[in-house]
């Protein structure tokens, strides 16, 4: 009789428990008609519309807090359901920008990154997790955007944008959004939009600062008409070498969002001729203008000379990723190996060790018998910085009883700022300074981290 008794206890509680949630879906429902009945009321001037424009119920629902927008409508809604975009670069910029294309039901969405998920990434590409570690970002951000939203196309690409597919990638898709951190694929992407018609959406991010503008749209200018010549590879500086708060590149990207759906519902943009300015540091925002398209431009000028893609590695002088670039500035005399400089600390054998990158960078991690002096300090010669370099040679040269010149070892994160120092305390030598050898620890303190201590951090 208990067990009778308990039994039916249990299947009354989970009858009730049926009976509530049919009564969450039925409130849901009727709050649901509400809101289509509002639309429905607000749209039918558009009612001719709505036999071609295959808005569903649930489209309805989805995308009803910005259907009601006077600025979009249903007609906007249609015009972005229409709408590919092909993202160029799944990292800080190109995450919140497919999220909230994928979120406003934009139609197809291609994501392209050559790259995998790395942990550095996660503070700012949100659509990547400690789960998706080592998967394509492509893939990462696919799988993300279809737990969004699936009834958006979402295509990813795995693969480094070249000027062998370019063109044919950027045909397919009516608007692109470039999204990458490298300069030769800023340049590639471009004269493929020139090539092919289409509007590019382009934003970058570094540090505390962001841009925006849009290229090669009514008649505006394109990325070459304002930058004919590509920097010098060693003035260019990326996330990886100068930093990033993850939220910059992602207010940049939510404005790219903007631009690409104001483009797609017909509404046109704001940045075809001018360029958004964001200094987080002041939470400012200034636009200025450029100039118009340039008639003597290479690509889309009256007499074009690009007529098809380049080697834009090569035309840059520099690789197409947003890994930090490894510059040759010194000749294989003026290097020494990780491992040489391990044996050489074994050895005692007097020396300097000076590191030249930013205080902020030497509070994170450092050699113990290092000196920090910052590369700015050596290039502008401050004062303070140099007479710390003199009375360290100085003293080294006491403390040792060395007639002969003293040896200067120089280390920064990779083994490039580390370059530049040898070349400007070699000027210094004899001058400035008392006479020194200078040598540069080639790969720098992340491959210390990697060879020697595996202990050491890495950033």
């Amino acid at each position: 009789m208990d067990d009778t008794i308990l039994s039916l206890k249990t299947q009354l509680l989970e009858k009730e428990r049926e009976i509530a949630a049919l009564k969450k879906k039925l409130h849901q429902m009727e709050k649901g008609n509400s809101i289509l009945t509002e639309l429905q009321e607000k749209v039918t001037d558009l009612s001719p519309l709505k036999s071609n424009a295959a808005l569903t119920n649930d489209d309805i629902m989805r995308y009803s807090r910005q259907l009601i927008l006077p600025e979009l409508g249903v007609k906007g809604q249609v015009a972005i359901s229409n709408v590919s975009v092909l993202v160029v670069g799944c990292g800080g910029l190109g995450c919140p920008l497919a999220q909230y294309l994928a979120a406003a039901g934009i139609g197809r969405l291609g994501l392209l990154d050559y790259d995998v998920v790395e942990l550095s990434n996660l503070h700012r590409q949100v659509l990547h997790s400690e789960l998706t570690q080592g998967q394509p970002k492509a893939l990462s951000a696919a799988q993300a955007i279809s737990r969004l939203n699936s009834t958006v196309q979402c295509v990813p690409y795995h693969l480094q944008l070249s000027r062998e597919n370019a063109i044919q990638l950027v045909q397919q898709y009516d608007i692109v959004a470039d999204c990458s951190d490298n300069v030769p694929t800023r340049y590639l992407v471009n004269d493929a939009c020139v090539l092919t018609g289409k509007p590019l959406v382009s934003a970058s991010a570094l540090r505390m600062e962001g841009q925006l503008t849009v290229y090669n749209y009514r008649g505006g200018p394109c990325y070459r008409c304002l930058y004919p010549s590509p920097p010098p590879p060693e003035t260019v500086t990326n996330c990886s070498d100068g930093g990033v708060l993850g939220v910059v590149p992602g207010i940049m990207g939510c404005l790219q969002a903007l631009e690409v759906l104001k483009i797609a519902s017909g509404q046109g943009s704001s940045f075809e001729q001018q360029l958004l300015m964001f200094d987080g540091q002041e939470g400012r925002f200034r636009s200025i203008r450029l100039r118009p398209r340039q008639a003597e431009c290479a690509v889309c000028g009256e007499t074009p000379t690009v007529k098809e893609l380049q080697d834009y590695e090569q035309f840059c002088g520099s690789a197409a990723t947003d890994k930090c670039q490894r510059l040759n500035l010194l000749t294989k005399e003026q290097r020494v190996s990780v491992q040489e400089y391990r044996a050489i600390l074994e050895s005692s054998a007097p020396h300097l060790l000076l590191d030249v990158r930013p205080k902020v960078e030497v509070d994170i991690c450092h050699l113990s018998t290092s000196t920090n002096i910052p590369l700015a300090s050596l290039e502008d010669k401050k004062a303070e910085h140099i007479t710390l370099l003199k009375d360290a040679v100085s003293k080294l040269k006491q403390q040792m009883n060395m007639e002969s010149q003293v040896p200067v070892f120089v280390v920064c994160k990779l083994g490039n700022d580390s370059q530049k120092a040898v070349q400007l305390l070699e000027k210094m030598s004899g001058l400035e300074i008392e006479q020194i050898t200078v040598k540069d620890i080639s790969g720098g303190l992340m491959a210390w981290a990697k060879n020697i201590d595996h202990s050491f951090p890495q950033y």
